[in-house]
């Protein structure tokens, strides 16, 4: 039985009335909002005590390896780019000179050189593939590596398994899905999108504003979900998923209500001179955001540093408009993730909790050799390096080697299966785990004969 308390809120004994829909919204059974926390009961998930988590840094948009994790200093102008190469913190690893940040603290992260894949060099497709470790064939969507973690384990707290910051990925020209949804696992495993920028003044997440204030907070929102409630409630009583929408609507308000949540969300608690650390803008305080949902007790942050490489300046370095040119990489992009991330990772390190957090950033593929007569990079998913930190991992270290010229990997070929079980092991889950795939078919957790990357551990 829940009751929503106050004037005007619903109240339902046995059932769910409109009201109840329209007030808290969300709803598993609709799929409408708050997805990520209405988690299913469904058989083979199991909640845990497991303290392990993750932060995934999805670099959207695809950073040059050549210009920041793989540079090239004795190739050919061409091959090598604008920029030097630096020493680091790590005798094993030279970076280049725009993260300089990155040079201090290399000590404490990891990369992997020789990252590949076979997909499409399109950003959806690459998305799904190093978000899921499978392409998407067949119409079916694989879920998203914090969607297995949210079925496998379940929420911790009142906060969701797993959360998504800023919010999910737009458009990336495949007409593909992104990769960052629950896939065959439901919606129910879909991640909790903040939906909201915690750069702004104002910040507040919507999906956690007071019951009173809801009305004037999501009139529009309610408004396009008429139509799909109207249907819903005529036949509820006799869906199957009854049961369910009752669990997820009281796991709903309990969000909503916690007063857990939003001390997590709340950054107004957080020294100025921490949130200045980590950058007064949207990626850097998403990155001190997802610090502070690991602390309160998600298990899993997706951080998008951007959220499509249409009309923004991002990783994507064609060189020409309306892409980014490598001085827009070298003054404002490479600038602002190379602060957040040093911070991010020293943070975590200070209060104790790498250990148990790996930090994994990653991204759809690399960029071609050779600069492009636009003075740009283009799509190049035959070479490209993945960078891990935390959660078990060894720092200094570089896994793997591309060729002269970081077109394709020269030693250790590594593919999205292994960058995602090695996010698996991370967080201490059984890589021979089944899922109840399509039509209720086991699901290998990762593809047979894969596993983590053992170099880094």
């Amino acid at each position: 039985m829940l009751h929503l308390e106050g004037k005007g809120r619903a109240h339902t004994c046995g059932g769910v009335t409109r009201r109840d829909f329209m007030q808290v919204g969300a709803l598993g059974a609709a799929g409408l909002t708050l997805p990520a926390y209405l988690r299913a009961k469904e058989q083979g998930a199991t909640d845990g005590d497991d303290d392990r988590s993750c932060i995934m840094i999805f670099n959207l948009g695809a950073p040059s390896q050549l210009d920041t994790f793989d540079p090239k200093p004795d190739a050919p102008l061409e091959i090598r780019g604008p920029f030097k190469s630096i020493s680091t913190a790590s005798t094993e690893m030279r970076l280049s000179e725009i993260l300089p940040r990155h040079a201090k603290i290399a000590d404490k992260f990891s990369i992997v050189r020789s990252c590949y894949h076979t997909s499409a060099a399109v950003h959806d497709a690459g998305w799904q593939m190093m978000q899921t470790g499978r392409k998407f064939t067949g119409g079916i969507e694989t879920p998203h590596a914090g969607a297995v973690v949210s079925y496998l384990r379940g929420r911790r707290s009142d906060l969701p398994a797993h959360a998504v910051l800023p919010e999910k990925m737009g458009r990336g020209g495949g007409n593909l899905p992104n990769g960052q949804a629950g896939g065959f696992l439901g919606k129910a495993h879909d991640p909790f999108e903040l939906s909201a920028d915690p750069s702004k003044p104002n910040f507040r997440v919507p999906d956690l504003l007071p019951p009173p204030e809801i009305g004037t907070a999501r009139l529009e929102r309610r408004k396009r979900m008429r139509d799909i409630v109207d249907g819903t409630l005529k036949h509820f009583e006799q869906s199957a998923d009854a049961r369910l929408l009752d669990s997820n609507f009281q796991a709903a308000y309990r969000l909503m209500t916690s007063p857990q949540a939003r001390e997590a969300f709340d950054l107004s608690k957080e020294k100025r001179k921490v949130r200045e650390r980590y950058g007064m803008n949207r990626f850097g305080q998403c990155c001190l955001l997802a610090r502070r949902l690991i602390e309160a007790g998600v298990r899993f942050v997706t951080i998008n540093t951007f959220l499509t490489v249409f009309d923004e300046i991002t990783w994507d370095i064609h060189g020409s408009k309306p892409f980014t040119s490598i001085d827009g990489m070298k003054n404002i992009v490479a600038p602002m993730y190379d602060k957040a991330y040093s911070a991010l990772i020293e943070d975590l390190s200070q209060r104790g909790m790498l250990d148990k957090t790996m930090v994994a950033c990653l991204a759809e593929f690399g960029r071609t050799p050779k600069v492009n007569p636009a003075g740009g990079r283009d799509h190049w998913p035959q070479c490209f390096s993945c960078v891990f930190a935390g959660g078990g991992v060894q720092g200094g270290r570089v896994v793997g080697q591309s060729d002269p010229v970081g077109g394709v990997p020269a030693d250790r070929p590594t593919d999205p299966p292994e960058i995602v079980a090695t996010i698996f092991h991370g967080l201490g889950l059984d890589l021979e785990t089944l899922l109840p795939g399509p039509a209720g078919r086991p699901f290998p957790l990762v593809d047979s004969g894969k596993h983590e990357i053992k170099e880094l551990f």
